[in-house]
């Protein structure tokens, strides 16, 4: 038994929670301990800076380079209080990830010495090396410049040693090379198409803003026993694993008491990310064994989306700490709930929120639903577009069970607000907008308060649905950039509001009474966008025909999803809006598709090794000595009575001989699969040809590796089994 498996094992059964010391202060006093937030600018800014740079991050006005110096002193000596020595450029790009390269804040004083110094040049822009990252050919190795510019809306922050600055990244050429660049332009359009269409209710109204609260979903992995399985070091999920005989059938572990282990993990990544000024508010377990979540407070969308990717980077160095691996891949392992990062959706004023019901009058309804409709005319008109913005080689392991949502995108609004939509469409009145709030429901339990019932239920299995004041996009997997999909939505959302306008306007323009007018124009799009609108099961064969006949984008090829970035009307939407062109888009869609050939192409390579390598030795090692059983047993007994005794096992040899046979073969059809798809140049069609014929093989082998897992003998078995995997010690 002297096997790898069974030492990490007892290694992982060794595991202590380390000691997290709780801060002697409460969380107010030292969230956004390392963020240059406005109180620190008020304490390091003189005050007519610190009023400019208010104006720059409130107002959007563009910020004056001749007041950076300042700036950029301000912050070194509040960072140099806390021992930084560096500084960073922390951007977003085109990988999912952020990146970073740090400099000392040191130059030559001209006496053959060094001085500390921090500039405002160095502050507001760098000149990283744009070709080394995925650009879909904006940038080659010979055109290298690329610059990242500084975000002020988003405050920079203290890791470690080095002082990081959100940036945008650009190229030379002024082509969007991140996700930030495009996500700010779709933030300020939506703002002003809101703004818009708010003059008609509220005049006083400047500004509106896109909030996101997302929900991050994990899980933790003893990392001695993740350092035994190679697929989930290098691909992220467990590529071959037969299912626990417990898992979650027993939805026992959902809400249930955090392992002590865990708990400290918590404890210290909720200690950091608060002092990072990430407003951490909920954790708890998951539905799946070893699953997790961690949930802010939302925030401004910019900020919020920082922030995640930020927590991302923070979870994985602090799971290493407490001797964990945290696995954002949204299926690590089969048969059970995948992880996703359900995003919150909203849009407020410095009055209120646009999508919170229940107004005290009927205008603040009519407002109401014109914000509801024209959010559900942007989904309908661009679901599959949706769709693409969280379509990943992962993501698509996930979609489609266990609670995660299917590959078609509709809309969840619940019976009261379904009906009110319906009772709009069908009536002619303008006295249409009483929409009720929350309602008391009275239990017969004395001790138990009248609880608020909400006037929408949740489903579960909806893509989008409505919550309240708010839109859940389910679909958005757990270690993607968030950015995707809000800068889908938030454009979206900023065509379908102009649109609004331009057909209101229109008709106030002919002679209509604006109410009428809005009344009228808000009917044709409830009439028009009602196709997105489902509050069914989104599992059922039902839902996929009905979705098709309704217009709906069925689609669920991963490289072929895609494609919908460079639909005409997704084209037409981005540069009427004036986020990216259409140069922009087909760069990125060159590298999804180069994206998923890799993830592809890599999983195939680990699966071919683990195969020849651990798979078919140990299932042959295991066979042979079956085979030295039966033939000692013909030594010993008759051969009526050995026949007898020897059969279990030489079924068992049997089934090993077919199954490993069918492995190799089946490896040997990956790599044909392989090579034939990797002579295809036009990436598209090789991004479909992995999809259509090597990903397909690489399930096939994993149900002969599944099979073999139940028949060989558990000593012999070097990999980590999900019951080990997926139940902490």
């Amino acid at each position: 038994m002297s096997n790898l498996r069974f030492e990490v094992m007892a290694e992982a059964f060794r595991k202590r929670p380390l000691t997290v010391e709780t801060p002697k202060e409460r969380p107010s006093k030292f969230f956004s301990k390392y963020v240059f937030n406005r109180q620190k600018m008020f304490k390091y800014l003189s005050r007519d800076v610190y009023e400019k740079m208010v104006d720059v991050m409130d107002n959007g006005t563009r910020l004056d380079r001749s007041i950076a110096d300042e700036v950029a002193k301000g912050m070194r000596q509040w960072a140099e209080e806390y021992g930084v020595t560096h500084y960073t450029h922390w951007f977003q790009p085109l990988t999912d990830g952020t990146a970073e390269k740090h400099d000392a804040f040191i130059e030559h004083d001209g006496k053959g010495g060094m001085i500390e110094d921090f500039s405002g040049k160095l502050l507001v822009q760098q000149e990283p090396d744009a070709s080394s990252f995925p650009s879909g050919g904006i940038r080659n190795t010979f055109e290298a410049r690329g610059y990242s510019a500084w975000d002020p809306t988003s405050p920079v922050f203290i890791i470690d040693d080095t002082l990081c600055i959100p940036t945008i990244f650009i190229s030379y050429t002024g082509e969007a090379l991140d996700y930030k660049a495009p996500l700010l332009r779709s933030l300020k359009a939506v703002s002003k198409a809101a703004v818009d269409v708010c003059q008609y209710f509220y005049p006083d109204v400047k500004k509106v803003i896109s909030n996101l609260g997302w929900e991050q979903e994990y899980f933790l992995v003893d990392e001695s026993l993740y350092s035994a399985r190679p697929d989930l070091m290098l691909t992220g999920r467990t590529l071959m694993g037969h299912d626990s005989a417990k898992n979650q059938q027993m939805d026992d572990h959902y809400f249930g008491t955090i392992p002590e282990r865990v708990q400290a993990f918590m404890k210290d990544l909720e200690i950091q990310a608060l002092e990072l000024g990430i407003p951490v508010k909920t954790r708890h377990n998951e539905v799946a064994p070893n699953q997790f979540e961690l949930a802010p407070i939302y925030e401004e969308t910019n900020l919020a989306i920082d922030h995640n990717m930020l927590l991302m980077s923070l979870m994985r160095k602090v799971a290493r700490k407490h001797s964990f691996r945290a696995l954002l891949h949204e299926k690590p392992f089969d048969g059970v709930n995948g992880s996703g990062k359900h995003c919150n959706w909203s849009l407020s004023t410095d009055t209120g929120i646009l999508l919170h019901g229940a107004g005290k009058t009927a205008e603040e309804n009519l407002r109401f639903m014109v914000f509801i409709v024209e959010t559900l005319m942007a989904v309908y008109k661009h679901n599959g577009l949706l769709k693409a913005s969280i379509m990943t080689a992962t993501n698509a392991h996930r979609l489609g069970g266990n609670e995660a949502p299917p590959m078609i995108i509709s809309s969840f609004l619940g019976k009261q607000l379904s009906d009110i939509l319906e009772h709009i469409e069908r009536s002619d009145r303008d006295d249409l907008f009483a929409v009720e709030g929350k309602q008391g429901l009275e239990l017969d339990i004395p001790q138990i308060p009248e609880l608020m019932i909400d006037n929408t239920d949740r489903n579960r299995t909806s893509p989008f649905a409505f919550t309240g004041n708010r839109f859940e996009f389910r679909a958005v997997g757990s270690e993607a950039n968030p950015a995707a999909a809000m800068i889908v939505l938030n454009t979206a959302v900023a065509e379908a509001l102009t649109s609004f306008k331009n057909r209101v306007d229109a008709l106030i323009a002919s002679g209509t009474d604006k109410t009428m007018a809005l009344i009228e124009v808000l009917r044709d799009d409830i009439k028009t966008s009602k196709p997105i609108r489902f509050d069914g099961n989104g599992y059922s064969q039902e839902w996929v025909e009905e979705a098709a006949r309704r217009g709906l984008d069925t689609e669920t090829s991963c490289p072929v999803v895609i494609e919908r970035y460079l639909g005409e009307d997704s084209v037409k939407m981005f540069e009427s809006m004036n986020v990216m062109s259409r140069n922009e888009l087909s760069a990125r869609n060159e590298v999804k598709w180069e994206t998923y050939v890799k993830k592809i192409q890599i999983e195939a390579r680990v699966m071919g090794d683990i195969s020849m390598n651990h798979i078919i030795p140990i299932a042959t090692h295991y066979q042979s000595r079956l085979a030295k059983n039966v033939e000692s047993m013909f030594n010993i007994f008759s051969n009526d009575m050995a026949t007898n005794l020897t059969e279990r096992n030489i079924k068992i040899i049997e089934d090993i001989a077919i199954r490993t046979k069918n492995i190799e073969t089946g490896v040997d059809e990956l790599v044909s699969a392989r090579k034939i798809a990797n002579k295809i140049n036009d990436i598209h069609q090789k991004a479909i040809a992995y999809h259509d014929t090597v990903a397909p093989k690489i399930e096939m082998i994993r149900e002969q590796i599944d099979k073999l897992e139940l028949i060989v003998a558990d000593e012999l078995w070097t990999l980590p089994k999900y019951r080990e995997l997926l139940f902490i010690r």
